[in-house]
């Protein structure tokens, strides 16, 4: 089904067929609506039909009329309509055109029987000859006045003429004129309304029950590939789910203009060359067909892109003035929310009373009276009150929230004081309250056994430690030949001094982490501290052949923090470069001051795989390499860290690869 769907090919197949199936079904329902009245008598069939006597009589009267009416201004010259040819004679060039008449091949003569006077829009030398000729042609039709009581209409069919009520209407006009006149159905332009019935009776001839079968058939067709292409439009196999472009996403109001018009000069342009030009019939049917196709292919683009902007529910967002009043109501939003956010919520509310007062002014002037102004006022007044009293109470729970916000858990809110919704709320922030006073207590009781805790272990740990370290110390000064011995003692002072730096590293980073540390705030030259630590770590980079590219401010950066801590930390990031850094690669330190900031960065590759996140990599006994064969401990950054955040130094890592660089930032 998905591929059903999604087939360009079939689409573009049902796109064809519908013009096709659309005007054998129009042609279909012509033929069966004319084929009863004109198959077996063709042109003389159309002359007797109502339609035909209509139309004619129609024109007849209409012209009468006319003639009628502006017979003086003829006489006098100035009728547009018609040109004086001698003293009797009036010719007219001008026809009626209409569609569905015959009027426009109607060749009158009107003789006012008072004077002699005749008016036609034929051009002849001899009126006399042309009315005889009518007389004796059997395609001619007279009408004439009897005393002006009876008509008399030869090969019109009076039963149904008679009932024509417009030409009826203007019967009396006609009492002081005969009128000759003739049609010749052969000479019709593609315009009239025979023409296109005779058209498709003669496209049917020979197939006369095709008609009747086409009919159904071609509805059914018509049903199911519309059902087809409502399900189908708009999924393609390049995208799930319904796919715009960029003709879709264009005013929508734009493109049924656009659609539209196309449309209207399709129809206009073929009716123009119908009704004005005469053409060959070959060259009339090609120009129809492209306008057909014009005009269909306009259609198709609108219908199809609804469908999508349906289904894909953008149809109303795709309007240009649904656009332009999102732009305006976005925009005044924009204004309204900045004039709001900078007002606290006293002002807010006074500006929503103004409004309700405004508002309630207009509706009470409409139905003004002196009771309903003083009702009006007391509404006014017992609405600020109740307004002003309740951003007061809705204050005081902001104001606690703010303390416990910045650590204040200690503070309260009488709750019998509120009522509703504000004193749900008390009660809320008052249980958020003891909340965080049970759960800051007891994270500070436990930190505080911790740090105990460490310090204690850590101080039962040294005491025998500095006795072994002693002993050992002893047993190198003594004077032992068996080399295995000696090694033994190496191997013990290495283990002992590590074990110790350790120790130190695990009590002073459980005193940097609860904030047991004294500070000794200073004016620190930055540029002179980095290259004393540059220069105490040069030779321990040297000997893995790790060079130094330092990158230093021209002017000295000075900073306040203290020293021996951020010596520290610096001195903690050195000793990760010497531990962790790939040999042979280079060591980039970077010092950068702006105008808010200063920024030290530390870069290097590292000689194992760094699988780890930062904030792992920060975390206490974790190091860079897992196998943990360095002689680290892993407390490294996890003190540098906390002593950072002491004061007020911003400390993060960030890892991209074996690229792993270390950042402290200071605010200035």
């Amino acid at each position: 089904m998905e591929k059903i769907r999604n087939s360009g090919l079939l689409k573009l197949i049902c796109y064809i067929l519908i013009p096709i199936i659309t005007a054998s079904l129009v042609l279909s329902i012509a033929y069966i609506g004319v084929k009863d009245e004109y198959l077996k008598d063709g042109e003389e069939s159309y002359k007797t039909s109502d339609e035909f006597a209509y139309s004619y009589l129609s024109y007849i009267i209409t012209t009468t009329n006319y003639i009628s009416q502006n017979e003086l201004d003829i006489d006098d010259g100035m009728s547009s309509r018609y040109n004086n040819v001698d003293n009797n004679i009036f010719y007219s060039s001008r026809f009626n055109y209409d569609n569905n008449s015959v009027t426009d091949y109607i060749k009158y003569i009107i003789i006012n029987n008072e004077n002699g006077k005749i008016y036609t829009n034929m051009q002849s030398k001899d009126y006399n000859l042309d009315i005889e000729n009518m007389k004796n042609n059997q395609n001619y039709w007279i009408y004439t006045q009897n005393n002006g009581i009876e008509t008399d209409i030869e090969k019109i069919n009076k039963d149904n003429a008679k009932y024509m009520e417009l030409p009826y209407d203007g019967i009396e006009t006609l009492k002081k004129y005969s009128i000759y006149s003739y049609i010749d159905l052969s000479g019709f332009k593609y315009s009239n309304a025979y023409s296109f019935q005779m058209m498709v009776i003669n496209l049917f001839k020979g197939r006369e029950n095709l008609a009747e079968i086409l009919i159904p058939v071609d509805i059914i067709l018509l049903c199911v590939i519309a059902s087809y292409l409502i399900w189908a439009v708009g999924h393609t196999n390049k995208k799930d789910g319904i796919m715009l472009n960029s003709l879709d996403k264009f005013p929508y109001e734009l493109l049924v203009f656009i659609s539209f018009t196309i449309f209207g000069i399709c129809i206009m342009l073929v009716e123009a060359i119908m009704y004005y030009t005469s053409i060959s019939k070959e060259l009339l049917y090609s120009l129809i067909e492209l306008a057909y196709i014009g005009s269909y292919i306009s259609l198709l683009v609108l219908t199809v892109s609804t469908i999508k902007r349906l289904k894909a529910r953008e149809f109303i967002h795709s309007f240009l003035i649904y656009k332009i009043y999102r732009r305006i109501k976005n925009k005044i939003k924009k204004e309204t929310d900045k004039i709001l956010d900078r007002s606290d919520s006293q002002t807010k509310l006074i500006i929503f009373y103004i409004g309700f007062v405004i508002i309630s002014s207009i509706l009470g002037l409409t139905f003004f009276t002196g009771i309903s102004f003083l009702l009006l006022l007391a509404l006014w007044i017992f609405t600020l009150y109740k307004l002003l009293e309740y951003n007061k109470n809705l204050n005081k729970i902001k104001n606690t929230l703010h303390e416990i916000y910045i650590g204040n858990n200690n503070v309260r809110l009488d709750e019998n004081s509120l009522r509703g919704t504000l004193k749900e709320l008390a009660i809320y922030v008052n249980d958020i309250s003891n909340g965080f006073s049970n759960a800051v207590s007891e994270s500070l009781k436990s930190e505080r056994l911790k740090t105990e805790l460490i310090t204690n272990v850590s101080h039962d740990i040294k005491t025998p430690l500095t006795s072994i370290i002693n002993y050992v110390d002893l047993l190198k000064e003594a004077d032992i030949k068996d080399e295995k011995a000696k090694d033994y003692i190496k191997v013990l002072e290495q283990k002992s001094q590590r074990l110790k730096k350790l120790i130190d590293d695990l009590v002073e980073a459980s005193k940097a982490s609860s904030g047991n540390v004294k500070l000794n705030i200073e004016n620190i030259n930055l540029n002179e501290l980095l290259k004393q630590v540059t220069g105490e770590f040069e030779d321990r980079l040297n000997e893995k052949n790790i060079n130094i590219d330092l990158e230093l401010p021209k002017e000295n950066v000075n900073i306040k923090a203290d020293n021996r801590y951020l010596y520290r930390i610096i001195e903690n990031l050195f000793s990760n470069v010497c531990k962790y850094a790939m040999e042979s690669t280079r060591v980039y330190i970077k010092l950068i001051d702006n105008s808010k900031q200063i920024y030290l960065e530390i870069k290097n590759i590292s000689k194992e795989k760094l699988n780890i996140s930062p904030d792992e990599l920060m975390q206490r006994f974790v190091r860079g390499d897992k196998s943990r064969y360095t002689e680290g401990s892993g407390l490294g950054l996890s003190i540098a860290r906390s002593l950072a955040e002491l004061q007020n130094i911003k400390f993060n890592i960030e890892i991209d690869g074996d690229l792993f660089k270390a950042i402290l930032i200071w605010n200035k």
